[in-house]
């Protein structure tokens, strides 16, 4: 046997058969997971949740006809500064909260992509040929909500100088810093989950949003953050992840994929629904391209049942919803953004 293919197959037959004999109830597996999970992600030290250490500043300001876009920076950990878009209804009154979302872009040019600008901050297009998916944050604004589309670190204004010095037609910094991290005993994942979490005391402290009805939508490499920062953090009361849930081998184990997917050891725990399931019983609606080339729908479709029979378990079948659309590796929405606007506002 040269070829290690055989080798793989054989080690992950083994790790499925050895989570499949856990006979634990899903209370003492999940708290399991969980503990294994903020361990293989590696330690970041967070400041006490709250204001303090955040140091916000506006960078920009722009009337729009329907919305208020905001720039703002803030302090996450370790003199990290993350650049990020507030969206805010025109609509919203002096002295009023609406319910707040965590918009988490994917692989691309950042943020800019999410708030209907182009990379160089120019608009993408006129409102008569736009797409609801040109400018998710807007969709969102228009059925109440305020929205914050933070910078993820190693794309757009926060990629590597180095990076940006050595090769500029580099599109993101995430190979070189995963490696930088993995040689620490961190991970990508980890750190963008730990900022997830300063975002979200960030957008707790706007005067316009309800601090008790904090939702978050992301989509492939933005669904990861999404689904981590949900885990990890019970303010999350309402999550979209669109075209990113899978089973880990049917996904960024199938197929090459960036290196910030990768959490070493997971599989000894859990497999991608699993940790997704960490979730439950909070909603959860999951969206997915049913012609995806790089999250296969039949892995899709494996992690949905999974989480319908654990959400069922649970009692809590009417927290968990799903689409599946006729569509590639893109977004999509046609029943996401009602999903999250009319849970969020029912809390």
């Amino acid at each position: 046997m040269r070829k290690p293919d055989a080798y793989l197959e054989h080690l992950f037959n083994t790790l499925d058969s050895w989570r499949d004999e856990q006979t634990e109830p899903w209370v003492q597996q999940r708290e399991r997971i969980l503990s294994k999970l903020q361990m293989l992600l590696g330690a970041f030290e967070l400041p006490q949740r709250g204001d303090i250490g955040l140091d916000p500043v506006l960078l920009e300001r722009v009337e729009l006809p329907e919305v208020v876009r905001e720039r703002v920076e803030f302090t996450t950990l370790h003199g990290l500064r993350m650049p990020a878009y507030v969206m805010l209804p025109q609509s919203i009154k002096p002295g009023e909260r609406r319910p707040g979302v965590l918009l988490w872009h994917g692989h691309g040019y950042g943020s800019r992509s999410l708030v209907g600008l182009e990379k160089d901050g120019s608009p993408k297009l006129d409102s008569s040929s736009s797409k609801p998916t040109d400018n998710i944050a807007l969709e969102l604004v228009r059925r109440g909500l305020v929205v914050l589309v933070p910078e993820i670190v190693g794309f757009g204004d926060r990629m590597l100088e180095r990076d940006e010095r050595q090769d500029p037609s580099l599109g993101n910094s995430c190979y070189n810093l995963s490696t930088a991290l993995l040689m620490s005993g961190k991970t990508t994942a980890g750190l963008r989950a730990a900022e997830a979490w300063r975002a979200a005391d960030y957008l707790s402290t706007r005067p316009e949003v309800s601090a008790h009805q904090l939702g978050n939508m992301g989509h492939s490499g933005g669904g990861m953050v999404a689904s981590l920062s949900a885990a990890l953090d019970s303010r999350m009361k309402a999550s979209v992840l669109g075209i990113y849930p899978n089973t880990y081998r049917g996904s960024i184990l199938a197929m090459r994929h960036c290196l910030c997917n990768y959490i070493p050891g997971l599989l000894n725990h859990a497999e991608m629904p699993e940790v997704l399931g960490l979730i439950a019983p909070r909603p959860l609606f999951i969206e997915a391209g049913i012609h995806d080339p790089i999250f296969p729908v039949e892995t899709t479709k494996t992690a949905i049942h999974y989480l319908r029979a654990l959400y069922d378990s649970l009692n809590a079948d009417s927290h968990f919803d799903y689409d599946l659309f006729e569509g590639k590796h893109e977004y999509n929405g046609r029943m996401s953004y009602d999903w999250l606007a009319k849970t969020l506002h029912s809390i």
